[in-house]
């Protein structure tokens, strides 16, 4: 069952395919990159610019301040006569990653390209999949059906601005705005697809610990003939210290890490393997060929449902062009561990401490802090918005729509959850050849043209549904 009026938002969509593609053109070209205080003038313009497209759809649309970069937030009452459904509420982020290293780039970043790709056209810019390209798709749909009869059902659009630093702000805006965000489930487009013909609604997704690590040795630099032997060198203590973070089966070390862990259920795991997930050609695109993690783990649990520990930078010392025989007096890491639903992250936080201060040698000292921590998140499937969310994939793609996991993070999902209480459906059109947060980041055009069908069917199913 759908809305009567569907057709007509679908045709809207198809006739207006050329200003859609130059209105998020014109959202791409605005470099609005939250990491850098020098870009802090663009962050502003693309609330700005997403203000204005939704008021231009009958939204009452906001910029609001933080402490950080503005939240936008719109609000459209629905057909007249009052809620014909369930409110909705979308969020998307508008800020993007740094494009470095630029020379890496076949394309100026911020100059966005419709270019030839091995399966049609792709648009190429940085956000073009993460996340300005899947918020469009959002913004596109409520527009044909405001050009077409009008939204069907009461919706509130929340872009951040700091999606890509840490959300550190929204969690703030979220308790002062409870009232203004009443709604009865959360939409998020910011997730993948299976693959490029299977649509697919995401069930799970990892948590994330981040930590980082300084080993203090002597008191200065030391040159490694008058002090080497006898000197503690805390590159040395360092690097023993991680690289006894994984035994020989690829699990991670740390006391009381897998307590909470749950296997997946014996139906889950059928689902899975259903899939055919190929690892070979998956790493095979990256230049790799054996998988690495837990071995008596599949493949697609190593990256859906079992937490990680990784090294994600390591300095100390001398790098630079030539020898330098120096014994350091600092070394440091940034170790990151991705959790899985019920694993918390301080007692995570806690085992790490211990673990690295029990491995230290003796007249090593060591700091571990923690740069950021969401838990992991487990989404119910048998939920209506995740039934209608699946119709609508399926009558845009004519195959039925999967349930997937997630390696990443959304910690704005378990945020949603714990202030607004709400749930979420995830329900992207990434690929994962898009090069999200790499040069040449990408969204193929036709995931972003059938996105924005398939949102518009779901707002055709709810508000058929009631």
């Amino acid at each position: 069952m759908t809305h009567p009026a569907l057709p007509r938002a679908l045709d809207r969509l198809d006739a207006d395919r050329d200003g859609a593609l130059d209105r998020l053109f014109d959202f791409l070209r605005i470099p609005s990159i939250s990491a850098q205080p020098d870009h802090a003038g663009d962050c502003a313009a693309a609330a700005g610019w997403a203000r204005d497209a939704l008021a231009g759809m009958g939204f009452t649309a906001t910029v609001r301040p933080t402490a950080g970069h503005p939240i936008v937030l719109g609000h459209h009452p629905g057909p007249a006569g009052g809620k014909a459904g369930p409110h909705l509420l979308y969020y998307g982020h508008y800020d993007v990653q740094p494009p470095d290293p630029l020379d890496l780039w076949h394309s100026p970043p911020f100059e966005p390209v419709l270019a030839d790709g091995p399966h049609g056209k792709r648009i190429v810019a940085r956000g073009a999949v993460d996340d300005k390209g899947q918020v469009a798709m959002i913004l596109e749909a409520l527009r044909a059906w405001h050009a077409t009869g009008g939204i069907p059902l009461p919706v509130t659009v929340l872009l951040e601005g700091e999606e890509e630093v840490g959300s550190v702000n929204l969690a703030p805006f979220l308790e002062s705005a409870r009232a203004e965000l009443e709604a009865d489930f959360v939409v998020v487009s910011d997730t993948n697809m299976w693959d490029r013909d299977t649509p697919a609604v995401t069930t799970g997704l990892r948590g994330l610990l981040y930590t980082e690590i300084e080993v203090q040795g002597p008191s200065r630099d030391l040159h490694s003939g008058l002090y080497g032997g006898l000197a503690l060198n805390p590159i040395n203590a360092l690097t023993a210290v991680l690289g006894g973070l994984h035994d020989a089966a690829g699990r991670v070390t740390l006391p009381g890490f897998y307590d909470a862990v749950r296997d997946i259920p014996a139906a889950q795991a059928a689902e899975w393997a259903a899939l055919g997930f190929d690892a070979a050609a998956f790493l095979g695109e990256i230049g790799l060929a054996v998988p690495a993690g837990e071995r008596d783990r599949t493949p697609l649990e190593r990256l859906w449902a079992r937490p990680t520990a990784d090294i994600n930078g390591i300095w100390g010392g001398y790098a630079g062009p030539g020898a330098k025989t120096v014994i350091a007096a600092r070394a440091g890491a940034k170790v990151s561990f991705r959790l899985v639903p019920d694993q918390d992250p301080q007692a995570v936080l806690d085992a790490f401490r211990r673990s690295v201060a029990n491995r230290l040698p003796p007249g090593a000292h060591a700091t571990v802090t923690c740069d950021s921590a969401g838990p992991g998140i487990r989404v119910a499937a048998d939920t209506p918005m995740v039934e209608a969310a699946r119709a609508a994939l399926a009558d845009e793609y004519g195959r039925p729509a999967v349930l997937i996991g997630g390696g990443g993070s959304i910690p704005v999902v378990e945020s949603f959850r714990r202030i607004l209480g709400l749930d979420t459906l995830l329900m992207g059109f990434g690929l994962d050849d898009d090069a999200i947060h790499s040069p040449n980041e990408k969204f193929d055009l036709r995931c972003f043209q059938k996105g924005a069908r398939a949102h518009a069917r779901l707002l055709g199913r709810l508000a058929a549904a009631g």
